[in-house]
């Protein structure tokens, strides 16, 4: 149909991928899709998935949103993906996985990331190096346990990619890596945007982890275009392009509109994201920003915690709550929930920087331990790490008129006001809350235009605010929120 414009969106996440189409000419959202994901874990912080279940729930999600669209699949123009970041995924010379991908929330390389930190000179060595502080989820210490703990599978290495480049393999036979979700390996200087060889050369002096490395290719230009067989196998236009793709952060900020200074994007997941971007890579000296690239042409200053609603779960489980009587006891309990403090720390922390912190409660009484006061305690406690990490972003010269709200959490009318109310900023919910599928197709549009079309007129017509969802922060409750907060920044100085 000449008056539609059709792009295929995925976003490969730890729990699932989903799959979207796109009409670029109306920037309406036709038809999604989604199929779940397992994970191999292990006690000693081991996090893995088999790399064959992201193809078929690649395939399985696609099959869903071009039958939901109701549109052949032949009209489909290009693909783009979303992936989750610093995991690894590693191939022979065959083109073969030659184990199960270790992923972002994998822990076991902790003890390899300390060493590898300690030889970068600790972190103000690293940050003036890579411009990163390397972290025991990135990629890099993935590698030297693969070396140490799986010597015969690291004599096999032909090829390292990340979750997303492994999908643009599987999609077009070519290795390659875009700048943002490169940024998050380790192995990566985000300002020279370039891949430190010697860092890989320390881990193994043989050379074969540099040549194993895939091409850098800027965000606007293509893959190339899909195999044959995957586009039959997909039901897809076999001319369809494969578009750079992304990390999941960076594909985010595309779908939420963020590829100008002003916006910030933040994300109530399972763990939770604050970012913005930047036209120059001002590297905070703050270990926990991450100054990732972005993946339209500039910088994405970047906070991550640990947890977010992996905790509100955890504490709707304990009580026996479903969702709308989880929020309906957050709505009872007062602001500060009554002098009860939770620190959510149940995964460890990034931000505020505590990895082996674990979770407590503070302040109880008698009279103050109810069921509303730990329902209020836990939404407040992982908040209040997202505007510690905020107020990082903003120490380095970040301003934003409003927060754009993604992830599960941003349904929830009681936690937009939470948001709204400690962070003292309007914020508002795109009206796709699958910002990384949207982001991966609105910039596969951007790829198969040649630049033709500027991303931000794509933004500004396929990102739409969801109006009904603004929520602007309340003086009074502003001003109980920032007691609260003082409350939580003294308990986490004595950790």
């Amino acid at each position: 149909m000449a008056n539609q414009q059709l792009f295929l969106g995925i976003d490969c996440g730890t729990q699932g991928t989903k799959a979207l189409i796109l009409d670029t000419l109306s920037g309406q959202v036709l038809g999604q899709g989604a199929a779940a994901h397992s994970m191999i874990s292990g006690a000693n912080g081991r996090r893995e998935q088999d790399t064959q279940q992201w193809l078929d729930a690649f395939t399985q999600a696609t099959h869903q949103a071009l039958a939901a669209a109701g549109v052949d699949g032949q009209a489909i123009l290009g693909i783009g993906v979303s992936g989750q970041q610093h995991g690894l995924v590693l191939l022979d010379d065959q083109g073969q996985v030659l184990r199960p991908a270790k992923l972002w929330c994998d822990t076991e390389t902790t003890p390899e990331n300390d060493r590898l930190l300690a030889y970068l000179g600790g972190e103000d060595g690293s940050l003036a190096r890579l411009g990163v502080v390397i972290a025991p989820g990135y990629t890099v210490s993935k590698l030297l346990w693969t070396r140490e703990q799986h010597p015969q599978v690291f004599e096999r290495i032909a090829s390292i990619l990340l979750p997303h480049d492994f999908l643009n393999h599987w999609l077009t036979g070519r290795h390659c890596s875009e700048y943002g979700d490169a940024s998050g390996t380790g192995y990566f200087n985000v300002r020279t945007r370039q891949w430190d060889a010697r860092l890989l050369q320390h881990i193994d002096p043989s050379g074969r982890l540099q040549s194993a490395l895939p091409e850098l290719i800027e965000a606007h230009q293509p893959v190339g275009r899909i195999l044959p067989a995957v586009a039959a196998h997909l039901g897809i236009n076999p001319d369809a392009l494969v578009a750079s793709g992304g990390g999941d952060n960076m594909m985010g900020a595309i779908g939420t509109g963020n590829i100008q200074p002003g916006v910030i994007t933040m994300s109530l997941g399972s763990s939770g994201t604050v970012y913005a971007y930047a036209a120059e890579p001002a590297v905070s000296p703050q270990p926990s920003v991450a100054t990732f690239c972005s993946s339209s042409g500039g910088w994405l200053p970047l906070i991550c915690t640990m947890n977010l609603t992996n905790a509100t779960g955890a504490m709707r489980e304990l009580l026996e709550l479903d969702i709308d009587a989880f929020n309906a006891l957050v709505a009872r309990a007062p602001i500060g929930a009554e002098g009860v403090c939770m620190l959510p720390f149940l995964n460890g922390e990034r931000v505020p920087a505590l990895p082996h912190a674990t979770g407590s409660l503070f302040g109880l009484t008698t009279t103050n331990l109810t069921r509303a006061n730990l329902c209020r305690a836990v939404v407040e406690g992982t908040t209040f790490g997202l505007r510690y990490g905020l107020d990082l972003l903003r120490a380095n010269g970040l301003e934003a008129q409003s927060i754009r709200l993604i992830g599960g959490g941003s349904k929830s009318p009681v936690w937009r006001q939470i948001v709204a109310d400690i962070m003292d900023t309007t914020v508002i919910c795109t009206e796709q809350s699958e910002a990384a599928a949207l982001g991966a197709a609105i910039q596969a549009a951007w790829c198969h235009s040649g630049s033709q079309q500027s991303l931000a007129d794509l933004c500004e017509r396929c990102v739409k605010l969801d109006p009904a969802s603004e929520t602007r922060p309340i003086t009074e409750q502003v001003a109980a929120s920032q007691k609260a907060y003082a409350n939580y920044q003294e308990r986490i100085a004595t950790i």
